[in-house]
């Protein structure tokens, strides 16, 4: 994939379709490691140690739209290209935590794309998950949680075209506020 945005995208609809309720997305940018990592923690159904084991495997998945699962396989594929690594910690009926790790200043390590519109999409698309959204720039940090949001909304909802033109623009902002107020899209 040519963005991490897209693999975020894969990951956290990996964790919806585990019948996550809960789903925990980090992204920690270490210059001082020279690493990013992409975090995606779920309290789904998770899994056991041979699935675990099978998911990086293309051929392997639970889905019955189609045979084949690239999503892991990709992320995997890309981690181990640019000196990192993917890791996946799991426990059936507790879930599954999804860690990749990339060199940060590695010329392959695809760029982190429009991670405002990513997690706008996220939000949007699914009003009854609880995400939590954290982003680090070393000590830099943005949070945005939609469980907060509906409590300040109140009978408003995430949809409301109001509600996303204010989200796209403060999610936007304190990402830029992570690099030193300038918009930093392609990490």
């Amino acid at each position: 994939m040519r963005e991490l945005a897209l693999h975020i995208l894969d990951l956290v609809q990996n964790s919806l379709e585990a019948g996550a309720s809960r789903v925990l997305l980090e992204i920690i940018e270490d210059s001082g490691a020279d690493t990013l990592t992409i975090r995606v923690s779920d309290d789904g159904r998770g899994m056991d140690a041979e699935t675990r084991r099978r998911v990086i495997d293309p051929f392997v998945t639970t889905r019955t739209t189609r045979r084949v699962g690239l999503g892991l396989p990709l992320i995997d594929m890309s981690t181990k290209q640019c000196g990192g690594y993917l890791k996946i910690d799991s426990t059936v009926g507790r879930g599954t935590t999804v860690e990749a790790v990339y060199r940060h200043s590695h010329l392959d390590r695809p760029p982190l794309g429009n991670i405002a519109a990513t997690v706008k999409t996220l939000v949007i698309a699914n009003p009854d998950t609880d995400l939590i959204y954290r982003h680090s720039v070393d000590d830099a940090v943005f949070t945005l949680t939609t469980r907060e949001l509906t409590e300040i909304l109140g009978d408003m909802p995430l949809t409301h075209p109001d509600v996303i033109v204010w989200l796209d623009e403060y999610i936007a902002a304190n990402e830029a506020n992570l690099y030193g107020g300038v918009q930093h899209e392609n990490s």
